[in-house]
């Protein structure tokens, strides 16, 4: 948006000076935050080889670690969404943020299992939660009042890129210097992301004078007081699960959530390294597929955002699960030693179906929950990562009684037919 502004007398106007709406900037900086925290969901496949080579550990154990920093993360998502409403964006990001660093630095020291979930699994879980999908989400709503379904697919891509951007690497630093120097390049990146956050992350636009991006002009006048802070923040955050939890839509949203956390975060980049590392396939080039993805995400959220402004996002969702569900289960016939067309065509097909459920997820809550739907989204990103949470610690389970990864596709792949049933189920009635 080009905003014009005009001082002095109405008959005397200087020329007319533009500038780009101050909604931009903040949506870039939540960007570089969550591109920063973004790179911790990946590394995780990475770590499953080094920690039971060096320390002994079944992958059961690393599973349970990542587990934990997956439901967490989830778990953390929709009490961090009220706690911006009552302490602001930038404290609570600039703490999360410095969370992140403190667990990865703890990891780097750990000899015990009991260590890992404690700085990998909790610190990081919980820090990275609060940078979450909510934050996004929240960004959105304060700043926007236009481009809604755009900024939530730009947001969402930024913490694909951040997941995949690092990944080759982070993998290159893995075979060369070890994982601990892999750990402190994130440190490093999220080091960075800080100041930034907390020089240029505004609360909303009442801060800085203006009214929301695409707002009415009649809005102007109400939009120079700057809202109190909302007090209770937990206490909210749980009464908006009660009300919600009486609704028929939270539970379908939740559910297939869950399904879509289970079919990515769970399975693809907690064990897909590792999977394709079985067939023979050097660790670097498995990472180089999942960066792949990673590229395709970006545009596949991206248009996801585009179409949800235009289209029934319940039949988008039906879609991009039906499809995901397909890729997964053909994905035990296409792995081999060498990445072939088969495997680079499902990196595109996958990339570009991964995230894209985020934008019309979040059009949902918000169409059905009003003024709560940050915190509803929050909720249902926490049955997203325990979804999540589940399939990283089964696959691990799997890998040690099957001695293969086949199984995780397959269920997975079936899971996605059943989200893509669950997402048509849902009734656009507004409940709040």
């Amino acid at each position: 948006m080009v905003e014009i502004r005009f001082t002095g007398s109405p008959h005397e106007r200087p020329p007319v000076r533009a500038r780009v709406h101050r909604a931009w900037l903040v949506a870039a900086v939540a960007a570089v935050a969550i591109v920063a925290t973004g790179a911790f969901t990946t590394m995780a496949g990475l770590l499953v080889g080094p920690l039971h080579r060096e320390f002994g550990w079944s992958r059961s154990t690393i599973g349970l670690g990542a587990s934990v920093n997956m439901v967490l993360y989830g778990l953390t998502a929709p009490f961090s969404a009220a706690l911006m409403d009552r302490f602001g964006m930038r404290r609570v990001v600039g703490g999360a943020l410095a969370a992140v660093a403190a667990g990865a630095l703890c990891t780097t020291a750990m000899t015990e299992p009991w260590q890992f979930v404690l700085s990998w699994g909790v610190l990081v879980g919980t820090g990275c939660g609060s940078m979450a999908m909510a934050f996004a989400a929240t960004v959105t709503d304060r700043w926007f009042a236009r481009r809604r379904g755009l900024v939530t697919g730009v947001l969402t891509a930024a913490g694909v890129f951040g997941q995949f951007a690092f990944l080759p690497l982070l993998s290159w630093t893995v075979e060369r210097y070890a994982w601990r120097a892999a750990a402190v390049t994130l440190v490093v990146v999220v080091l960075v992301a800080l100041p930034l956050v907390l020089l240029l992350l505004r609360d909303g636009p009442t801060d800085v004078g203006l009214r929301p991006y695409g707002a009415a002009e009649h809005t102007v006048s109400a939009s120079r007081e700057r809202p109190a802070p909302v007090p209770g923040a937990a206490r909210r955050t749980v009464r908006v699960l009660a009300r919600s939890a009486r609704t028929g839509p939270f539970w379908l949203l939740a559910g297939t959530f869950a399904i879509c956390g289970a079919s990515t975060n769970g399975v693809m980049w907690t064990h897909f390294t590792p999977a394709a590392h079985d067939h023979g396939m050097p660790a670097t080039a498995a990472s180089s597929l999942l960066a792949a993805i990673g590229v395709f995400n970006v545009a596949g959220t991206v248009a996801s955002g585009w179409l949800t402004d235009r289209l029934d996002p319940r039949r988008l969702l039906a879609a991009y699960y039906a499809l995901r569900g397909l890729t997964l289960l053909a994905l035990p016939l296409l792995l081999t030693a060498e990445i072939g067309a088969p495997l680079v065509a499902f990196a595109v097909l996958f990339g570009l179906l991964d995230v894209a459920t985020v934008p019309p997820t979040l059009a949902l809550c918000r169409e059905l929950y009003g003024e709560d739907s940050a915190i509803v989204f929050g909720w249902t990103g926490a049955a997203h990562q325990l979804g999540a949470g589940l399939a990283a610690f089964a696959g691990g389970v799997a890998r040690d009684a099957f001695g293969s990864y086949d199984p995780l596709w397959l269920g997975a792949g079936a899971l996605c037919g059943a989200g893509a049933l669950l997402a048509l189920m849902v009734v656009r009635t507004r409940t709040a």
